[in-house]
């Protein structure tokens, strides 16, 4: 069968890898670089890959050691932006691995992007959720009335390849992020589906996901950048 690699770049089809099993967080970053080196180099398809860790805090490059409040678990240097995360199960998460080259290099269209994506799919659900001006991620309204993160975003580019992408709470251990500052934002909680009362299993969330997915590309392609903030 005739590689993809070595198609015209518009006719390029998006890797689609999702995972049933944990995947350990060491694991997911060496394969992340491999993956980013190859796209960069034309040697591979873009990728999308859906997954779960076992339960570990990852430091972005803005993360300040006064936020790590009790390592209950191991800490790794993820080297994408943002602070300090949470990752474990019962939480869902999207790695991209996708060519700006050919999409438009705008990180900030990007990452609103993938807001949209995100609270797109949500809606799916029953549940509402938005941007919020100087915060990075997904928010909604807990079931205290309070405001509190859905979804976490955080990304790296390379060669303007990307890496690292989102993670949305379906059921995780909440208990697990008081042992970091989410973030960096301390005046706000951490939510899920699962506290609204919505049991969506890994498997509902990709599918709901992957429906969206199509609408999210296009915002990135350059014809459809004109959706993005300016």
């Amino acid at each position: 069968m005739a590689s993809t690699a070595h198609l015209p770049e518009e006719n390029r089809p998006v890797e689609w890898r999702r995972e049933s099993a944990q995947v350990p967080y060491r694991s997911a970053l060496e394969e992340m670089e491999k993956r980013n080196a190859a796209v960069s180099a034309g040697e591979a398809d873009e990728l999308i890959w859906l997954l779960e860790h076992p339960p570990v805090y990852t430091a972005g490059t803005s993360a300040d050691i006064s936020e790590l409040v009790d390592p209950r678990f191991e800490v790794i240097e993820a080297g994408r932006g943002g602070r300090y995360t949470y990752h474990g199960p019962g939480q869902r998460v999207g790695y991209l691995m996708l060519d700006l080259n050919r999409r438009g290099k705008d990180v900030r269209c990007f990452v609103h992007s993938i807001e949209g994506w995100v609270i797109d799919t949500l809606s799916d659900f029953g549940v509402e959720s938005w941007r919020a001006e100087g915060r990075v991620g997904i928010w909604t309204r807990d079931i205290d009335g309070r405001e509190a993160k859905i979804g976490a975003i955080g990304v790296r580019v390379r060669r303007w390849v990307t890496m690292h992408g989102f993670s949305v709470n379906l059921d995780p251990d909440l208990s697990h992020f008081g042992g970091i500052v989410p973030c960096g934002i301390d005046e706000f909680g951490v939510t899920s589906l699962a506290r609204f009362g919505k049991n969506v299993s890994p498997q509902e969330w990709d599918e709901a996901l992957i429906a969206r997915s199509q609408d999210f590309l296009d915002a990135l392609d350059k014809s459809g950048r004109k959706a993005c903030p300016s």
